[in-house]
């Protein structure tokens, strides 16, 4: 009977009344002594108000069931695709709402409403895919900021992929401790084409120079990562690379340069057919012969494979001695072996400039410590 005579009175009263008693009537249906009214009829009374052409009614309604867990699910479902400033208490707070709920409401929904979403208390791993796969920027930003977001190494693989062209988005990527390495390489790839885009400093350094620079540093990004990442990381950046067109032999050769034998194996193992166990026995311990016939089978050719074995029998050697050779003393070996024979591979230059580098930087590390030392 009471639920009947709000009905009746809903009719003719006035829109601020009518909000405060929507705001009574669900804050009643979701007490702890709730059963003392009809709780069927009161389910019917708050659905007739989801028609209700105020949105104060309608919000008065969604902010009093909340953060209810007993408030009806159909209910919380509507008031989460009502208007922006409805949907936002249901979205953002409601115990109701399930991980199949969130992921129906982001793909079918605003921006708004997946922004509500993503600034969850708890997003759960599924849901934050989801809204990584379809969100747009503002959603992502939202997402990244939530450090109760459970983000998977695919969904950061994904934004790296969809949005890693926006500077927000990348910067975010970029200091997160988590983030992969394939996609801290489409972060790279990003910021080379970033800076190939640059109009100030085409005019300025000239565009052929500047594509050289933006190749060799997303290059060395890539050699660095590869001495910092676990075995799982390495394969997915060597795929990414591939993916790319970064897996060159100029980066090849400058992970063996640096020693980066875990990345070198491992991309070796991915551009032939040859087994893990088996490249690395090669590597380790195979002979010349071997050796030049592995990486002719990842179709790298004659002469850049005779380059490759003189490089692990370098490093080889130097690994059995117990000492560390420099990337510098790697690379001048090498140089010095190019120039003894012809080159047709274009690798000469690569390795030389490669030689030059570490030489200065070996230079400027000894400059510091004798600086430290005379002070």
């Amino acid at each position: 009977m009471i639920i009947q005579a709000f009905l009746r009175w809903v009719e003719t009263a006035k829109a601020t009344d009518r909000a405060r008693a929507a705001s009574a009537l669900a804050r009643a249906y979701c007490a702890k002594d709730g059963d003392r009214i009809d709780r069927h009829a009161a389910d019917m009374a708050m659905t007739f108000l989801l028609d209700d052409p105020s949105p104060k009614v309608r919000l008065a309604l969604a902010e009093a069931l909340a953060s209810a867990r007993d408030a009806p699910r159909p209910i919380i479902l509507s008031l989460a695709e009502d208007q922006p400033e409805i949907a936002f208490a249901v979205a953002t707070r409601s115990p109701v709402l399930s991980d199949d709920d969130l992921i129906d409401l982001a793909a079918r929904g605003t921006p708004e409403l997946r922004a509500f979403i993503a600034s969850r208390r708890t997003v759960s791993r599924t849901v934050a895919a989801a809204i990584g796969e379809i969100g747009g920027v503002p959603e992502v930003v939202i997402l990244l900021e939530n450090s109760s977001a459970d983000l998977s190494r695919r969904t950061l693989k994904r934004l790296a992929d969809r949005h890693g062209d926006v500077c927000t988005v990348r910067n975010m990527l970029l200091e997160r401790e988590d983030l992969p390495a394939d996609a801290r390489q489409v972060l790279v790839e990003h910021v080379g084409t970033a800076l190939n885009g640059t109009a100030f400093l085409q005019a300025v350094v000239g565009t052929e120079r500047l594509q050289r620079v933006a190749r060799q540093a997303c290059e060395t990004a890539a050699i660095d990562m590869a001495g910092e990442v676990a075995d799982v990381d390495i394969k997915a950046l060597i795929a990414e690379l591939r993916v790319t067109g970064r897996l060159t032999p100029a980066l090849l050769v400058n992970a063996l340069c640096h020693g980066r034998i875990d990345f070198f194996a491992a991309a070796i193992v991915d551009l032939t057919d040859v087994g893990e166990k088996r490249v690395r026995s090669i590597l380790s311990d195979g002979r010349t012969q071997a050796l030049q016939a592995l990486f002719e089978s990842g179709g790298l050719g004659r002469e850049i494979g005779a380059l490759f074995a003189e490089a692990i029998l370098i490093w080889r050697r130097e690994r059995r001695q117990g000492s560390h050779l420099p990337a510098a003393s790697i690379a001048a070996v090498l140089v010095h072996r190019l120039r003894q024979t012809p080159d047709s591979s274009g690798l000469s230059e690569c390795v030389e400039k490669l030689a030059i580098a570490e030489q200065r930087r070996f230079a400027r590390d000894y400059a510091q410590l004798a600086a430290r030392q005379a002070a």
